[in-house]
């Protein structure tokens, strides 16, 4: 889930970590099957005197309703064999340590977030996620507040605050993790079909990671 990220982003900036991010080639060709499914032979790659067959498939492929089910099934199989733990909550978010060092690995689809304290570590998983799978190093990533680089980390001193505005910025005066909720209603707010509004957001040291508006 995106606040997952978002909450993660909120304890990489509030710790110092490091955030690395990194892409599997074809992910879903890595996934097994456990039934037996069958296609048609593609047109064009048809063997001759042999059309009326179909074939057997030994591998997942693109377009198939199972193919990011059994790709994420071969992915939790692997990093829960490399001494990751999943959360309960999140089952896409994983965690490894060793002593103080700790890796959070987070999966969306394809793309692997690694948000870390240290460096060693973090190349170790990288270099295992390399050679498990076939991958990218995306590198530079943007976000709302700029761009992280390799190793970059994620620090509130990258925060660009007006000087007006600093006594409004949780995340600059907090001096723990700090969750607060914020929630409004306004009965029959419309006067056209006079129905009500309600909102909430979450926030993470001033990071935002769950809102909601309706109507």
């Amino acid at each position: 889930m995106i606040k997952s990220i978002c909450i993660l982003l909120a304890i990489a900036a509030y710790y110092d970590y490091k955030i690395w991010q990194m892409d599997v080639k074809t992910a879903f060709l890595n996934g097994h099957f456990q039934e037996e499914i069958y296609m048609d032979q593609p047109e064009g790659f048809i063997s001759k005197h042999e059309d009326k067959k179909v074939c057997k498939l030994q591998r997942s492929i693109y377009g198939l309703k199972q193919a990011l089910r059994s790709w994420n099934m071969c992915f939790d199989e692997a990093v829960k064999g490399y001494d990751f733990r999943q959360n309960e909550d999140e089952p896409c978010v994983y965690k490894k340590n060793s002593g103080s060092a700790v890796v959070f690995l987070v999966l969306f689809i394809d793309d692997i977030l690694m948000f870390g304290n240290d460096i060693g570590m973090l190349t170790s998983v990288k270099l295992w996620l390399s050679k498990t799978f076939s991958m990218k190093d995306l590198g530079a990533r943007k976000i709302p507040n700029g761009t992280f680089q390799e190793g970059f980390s994620a620090s509130k001193d990258h925060v660009k605050v007006p000087q007006k505005d600093k006594g409004y910025v949780p995340s600059l005066r907090n001096p723990e993790l700090l969750v607060e909720g914020y929630t409004d209603s306004y009965f029959e707010y419309d006067v056209d079909d006079r129905k009500s509004t309600f909102g909430y957001v979450f926030t993470l040291n001033g990071g935002a990671f769950s809102w909601r508006y309706c109507k």
